[in-house]
């Protein structure tokens, strides 16, 4: 039987062949032609055998990988696949077939110079690799090390801390996606558009992809080393698409270890010690000495950190993750082809009921009228102490004692928003992101009766930043210059210098006025509110120089919009900066900049600077913040920016800094495109105020399903579609993704090129 691969104009594979196994096969030997560095890396990543090539750099991922056992997991999860589902499991294995046939053909020859730079030869694929990678690649998306840092900053300032810390806060992964109904539509029929944001990695993270076989014909965004069409997908009468739901699906047990005579050994909550599964293995480090890694498994699940002699400095602990493929031994790759099979809402609905992770918010919609908004993926039924924090394995009552299920939603106004705020999936989370985004598209979504397809990216690369009004609110009400004050007061008996501020209560009244949570259409155009109007002091306070009242004046006179060619979101962002670095260095935050000596791999969710950034909204609001003066921080941040104030645009500084799994040694961070957006806008460029503005987080693609038909979809990824430097189609999306333009979807074989033709028996 044969197989055929077209290209569009953007390189995009378009792949046609008589069977699913025959189309799977191809899928595998496309990618494996277009994307092999990539495939190399994410095949190590799954491995824990990363260092080996990489470096030291990579040795913290491969402890993780080896610790949690992800490599066992997916073999275990394949092999319960071959017997429960045989079907899917044949078609993952065409899959990797196809990729071990793509990685050795020699009729293609691979091109790709980081083979060469790192000395590497493509090795080859597993059945069960897919299945890897999908777990390494999500491992992390729940965040569970954010019950390290609950307990962090809980030790440090209190029980207390956790909710300001929270802040609705920084998500490992977001997205924007959003559904209109037909009602609400140019054309009677729905639209699902959004875009997902990840690390914006070199390759991209997805592969735009079309295919067609007499049983289904699907363009979507695939995985990079995982069959099918996952997460955005269009079947020509129905689409899909997803956003991160923000469920909490792992936990994290303190564990009890004694080493015996015979191994090792765990208390368990009956009270008695159990045997725990140990054995060593051995990562190989380019450049260094080979390292040895204790595996250590208890009833829990596998131990990540520590062990029976404690973390790296000596502290007691060790620390087990849980999560649910280690436990159920499914990855949910059954929903895979139900999925690339269905023709309407119902079909999409039945297979997510096999999903399993990362937990995600799914809209969907068919030419019929059908709709969909529904959580998708397991979460397990326990006490809710284990979701904020590590729980004691030792006690009773931390027990996995079932599956919740999934909740649904419906649409208000012809429209579902989801942009992984507290929604539908409320119920199965502790952290979800800040209401800014989902609140500003459901006020653009409300500007206007009637959308079409071309109207969509102007929601995309929305720029107004909601979360703003904080600390705008303490710069108006800072003093103006001092020889204003000086005028004003009759003398300086009356009005005698002082350092006191606005109190909180005060501040936070002046912000009652409209703001974009509580009227968010009105922020379709400027408003007053967008200057706030400063809380009346207790006393004067000390004036500002003419330089920072003259910067003061500049940001308070700000349109909001996180524009890359804006000056006045430049000097916001400098001094939001500045403002996270004073409340972070401040001497009752200070000290919880030192973490506990958990593994480098964690140590991000751990950082102090971060987190009072993308919580700096609560911290300002707060009625007391730990007795810190926060008019003072402020004040000395804007004098601190107006010293030396930025020169240029928002777009000099927030530049992107995409992953690459080797550096490219030949690109300057300067030489990387200017963004718009900034974490709270629409258009979700994240730097990470007070460490860098540099977005290393972003839409990692963009997308819009037409129900009306399907040549109306557009979509776009940041690079291109070919992961090999040099090829035409590297980087020829990229002028489109910051212009915040999309490409067309182009499904009819008759307008593609085509590339060749393979056999497969």
């Amino acid at each position: 039987m044969s197989a055929e691969t077209y290209r569009d104009a953007w390189g995009i594979p378009h792949l046609r062949a008589d069977t699913p196994h025959e189309l799977a096969r191809a899928q595998g030997r496309v990618t494996a032609r277009d994307r092999a560095w990539q495939l190399e890396v994410e095949r190590h990543r799954a491995q824990g055998t990363s260092a080996s090539f990489l470096g030291p750099e990579a040795l913290s991922w491969d402890r993780l990988a080896r610790r949690a056992r992800l490599a066992d997991t997916a073999r275990r999860c394949f092999t319960a696949l071959e017997r429960k589902d045989p079907e899917t499991a044949a078609w993952v294995r065409a899959y990797a077939d196809g990729v071990n046939e793509g990685l050795t053909e020699t009729g293609h020859p691979n091109p790709a110079p980081e083979f060469a730079r790192t000395g590497l030869t493509p090795g080859r694929w597993d059945p069960w690799t897919p299945l890897g990678v999908w777990l390494a690649t999500h491992i992390l998306f729940a965040g569970f090390p954010a019950k390290l840092w609950r307990e962090h900053i809980s030790a440090h300032l209190g029980p207390e801390a956790v909710a300001l810390f929270a802040a609705d806060g920084p998500g490992t992964a977001g997205s924007n996606g959003w559904l209109v109904s037909g009602e609400r539509t140019t054309t009677g029929h729905a639209l699902i558009a959004g875009d997902p944001h990840r690390f914006i990695e070199e390759p991209g993270v997805y592969q735009q992809v079309h295919l067609s076989c007499p049983e289904f014909d699907v363009v979507g965004l695939a995985v990079p080393g995982v069959p099918g069409v996952a997460h955005f997908g269009h079947t020509g009468t129905v689409a899909w698409a997803i956003t991160n739901a923000m469920a909490d699906y792992q936990d994290l047990y303190r564990e009890r270890l004694r080493r015996t005579g015979a191994g090792v050994e765990a208390l368990g909550p009956d009270g008695t010690w159990h045997r725990a599964a140990r054995h060593t293995e051995r990562i190989d480090v380019a450049g260094e000495e080979t390292v040895e890694v204790e595996i250590i498994e208890t009833d829990r699940g596998p131990v990540i950190a520590g062990g029976p002699e404690g973390l790296d400095d000596g502290t007691p602990a060790a620390l087990s993750l849980r999560y649910p493929p280690r436990v159920t031994e499914d990855l949910g790759f059954g929903a895979l082809l139900p999925l690339l099979r269905a023709r309407r809402v119902a079909d999409v609905d039945r297979a997510l009921d096999a999903w399993a992770e990362p937990v995600n918010v799914v809209q969907a919609a068919d030419t019929e009228g059908g709709l969909l908004h529904r959580v998708a993926g397991r979460v397990p039924v326990r006490p809710a102490a284990n979701g904020l924090r590590p729980v004691p394995a030792w006690e009773p009552g931390h027990e996995w004692t079932g599956w919740h299920t999934p909740p649904r939603a419906g649409l208000t106004d012809g429209v579902a928003v989801m942009a992984n705020q507290r929604g539908p999936s409320a119920p199965l989370g502790v952290e979800f992101a800040p209401p800014h985004r989902a609140d500003r598209i459901t006020a653009l979504l409300a500007g206007k009766e009637h959308w079409s397809a071309t109207d969509m990216p102007t929601i995309h690369t929305d720029t107004h930043l909601g979360s703003a009004t904080p600390l705008l609110t303490h710069l108006a009400a800072l003093p103006p210059e001092a020889a204003l004050v000086s005028e004003a007061a009759p003398s300086p008996e009356a009005a005698p210098v002082s350092e006191a501020t606005p109190t909180p209560q005060a501040a936070l009244a002046s912000e009652a006025t409209p703001t974009p949570q509580a009227a968010p259409v009105s922020e379709a155009t400027p408003t007053p509110e967008a200057t706030p109007t400063a809380a009346p002091p207790e006393a004067p306070p000390t004036p500002l120089t003419p330089e920072a009242a003259a910067l003061r004046d500049r940001i308070l006179a700000w349109d909001r919009r996180m524009d890359a060619d804006s000056t006045g979101a430049a000097a916001y962002a400098a001094v939001r900066a500045a403002v996270v670095r004073g409340l972070a260095a401040h001497p009752v935050l200070a000290p919880a900049s030192v973490p506990p000596a958990y593994p480098e791999v964690l140590l991000p969710w751990l950082a102090l600077v971060p987190r009072v950034g993308h919580a700096l909204e609560h911290l300002l609001r707060a009625e007391d913040l730990y007795g810190i003066d926060r008019a003072a921080t402020v004040r000395a941040a804007l004098e601190e920016v107006a010293a030396s104030p930025p020169s240029g645009t928002w777009g000099d500084t927030h530049r992107l800094a995409p992953w690459r799994a080797l550096p490219d040694t030949a690109t300057a961070p300067g030489d990387e495109p200017g963004l718009s957006g900034d974490h709270d806008c629409v258009l979700c460029t994240s730097p990470v105020p007070g460490l860098t503005d540099r977005a290393a987080r972003g839409p990692a693609a963009r997308y819009v399903w037409d129900l009306a038909d399907r040549a109306n979809s557009r979509w776009v990824v940041p690079h291109g579609a070919s992961g090999l430097p040099g090829s035409p189609h590297h980087h020829d999306q990229q002028p489109l993704w910051l212009d915040g333009e999309l490409a067309p979807v182009v499904t009819d074989f008759d307008r593609l090129t085509k590339e060749s033709d393979e056999s497969d028996d």
